[in-house]
């Protein structure tokens, strides 16, 4: 039998497996109770109970089997409780008979398949494409309320409200838990997509204090490559998961010391994953030659330029800045003309970016990157007072201590003027 814990040990072993599990369990508690609010409140009851359980009995030795279980019969305990009794009377039998076999969420295929099946779920067209992308992220990505409701620069209640609404939309809409046939695929990819890209980005630069989650990285490719095998001859799947590929070849040399950032042009690109640059090119050829050129393919093209250059110096930073062009053109988008702007400071200079940043401010005024890109150009013109203020303004606006630690290091370096 485990030994007793301490609460900070047990709050430390929860909030872990929250951030790494937290989303696959919840998917697999949707699949068997088909509902939303049921399923994340069972498993908040035994979050509850783990508190409570574990510091006198210790962690258990398969502390996800432990959660499935306990939310199991959480759920029994909130059926039986619920007014609507009767009309669960079937639903509560089966789930005690599935409680009865102790089913335990070991098979992580079967559990990711589970998690896709929640993506498409919220991903109905009933819903508003912003409120399934969100709760997609609570569900599946296992983000916090709060981390969604900063994303998107909503309080936290607005987002919890929303949250709660789409999951009652889809109980009275009656949303099937299932991903949908060929005939439904076009409704519903381009959101799907989307989510799936999401989660990568929040791995890939967490808005929380853990700068890289590599987990939430590995379970995008992860279901994005189950959707390409789903629907193999799809050239946006294709080009997102070449995406990712490409982004995730830089992972060993994106942080370096504890809370130190790696910026592009510092990383040892020696130390870059080959295997994964050719899988991402590969895929992205194969793409473009189906000649649907659309957003994630062309993203796709300008990390590739980046992996098949030699130094930062020998990037080509014309034909990303070209690439950028075709990007916008097929979804305008002002982080994409910032982007450009950013291209055009190393193909033309700095001089001719700084004119063209302005006609971004007013859209990105609350964006972190837009006030550390203008740091960066004005600090490259020689503007150093200019450049300070506009590092300050990107250290407030950022979300981890990394990043702040990283432009305080990069406004220090610059010089006062006499």
């Amino acid at each position: 039998m485990p030994a007793a814990a301490t609460a900070d040990v047990v709050a430390e072993a929860i909030e872990k497996i929250v951030r790494h599990d937290g989303g696959r369990l919840l998917s697999l508690l949707v699949a068997i109770l088909r509902d939303f609010q049921l399923a994340e409140d069972s498993f908040q009851d035994a979050l509850e109970s783990a508190l409570l359980h574990w510091q006198r009995s210790g962690v258990p030795a398969s502390p996800s089997a432990w959660l499935m279980r306990t939310a199991q019969r959480k759920a029994i305990d909130r059926i039986r409780r619920a007014a609507s009794f009767r009309t669960k009377s079937a639903e509560l039998a089966a789930l005690i008979a599935l409680d009865n076999e102790a089913i335990e969420p070991a098979e992580d295929n079967a559990i990711a398949d589970e998690r896709l099946k929640l993506i498409f779920t919220c991903c109905h067209p009933a819903l508003e494409r912003q409120t399934s992308v969100a709760l997609t992220l609570r569900s599946i990505g296992g983000l916090k309320t709060e981390e969604i409701a900063r994303a998107y620069l909503v309080s936290h209640d607005s987002m919890a409200q929303r949250l709660v609404r789409a999951r009652h939309k889809i109980v009275r809409a009656g949303i099937p838990y299932e991903v949908p046939g060929p005939e439904g695929w076009r409704d519903r990819l381009d959101a799907v997509l989307a989510v799936i890209y999401l989660i990568f980005n929040e791995g890939y630069a967490a808005s929380s204090e853990q700068h890289l989650r590599v987990d939430l990285c590995e379970e995008a490719i992860r279901l994005c490559r189950i959707l390409l095998a789903l629907i193999p001859h799809e050239a946006e799947v294709e080009g997102l998961l070449a995406l990712m590929l490409l982004h995730r070849s830089r992972f060993v040399t994106r942080m370096g010391a504890p809370g130190e950032i790696i910026t592009l042009e510092r990383q040892n690109r020696s130390g870059w994953d080959r295997k994964g640059i050719e899988e991402g090119a590969a895929l992205l050829v194969r793409a473009l030659r189906r000649g649907r050129p659309g957003s994630y393919q062309l993203q796709a093209a300008i990390a590739a330029v980046h992996a098949e250059a030699e130094s930062f110096a020998a990037t080509d930073w014309q034909e990303i800045a070209l690439i950028y062009d075709a990007l916008i053109a097929v979804q305008p988008n002002p982080v994409f003309e910032l982007n450009r702007i950013v291209a055009l400071s190393y193909a033309k200079g700095p001089e001719a970016a700084l004119t063209r940043l302005g006609l971004v401010g007013a859209a990105l005024a609350s964006y972190q990157p837009y006030h550390a890109v203008r740091a960066d150009i004005l600090a490259r013109l020689g503007e150093v007072t200019l450049a300070r203020e506009a590092f300050d303004a990107a250290i407030r606006l950022s979300g981890t201590d990394a990043e702040r630690k990283y432009l305080m290091g990069r406004r220090d370096e610059l010089a006062m003027p006499e």
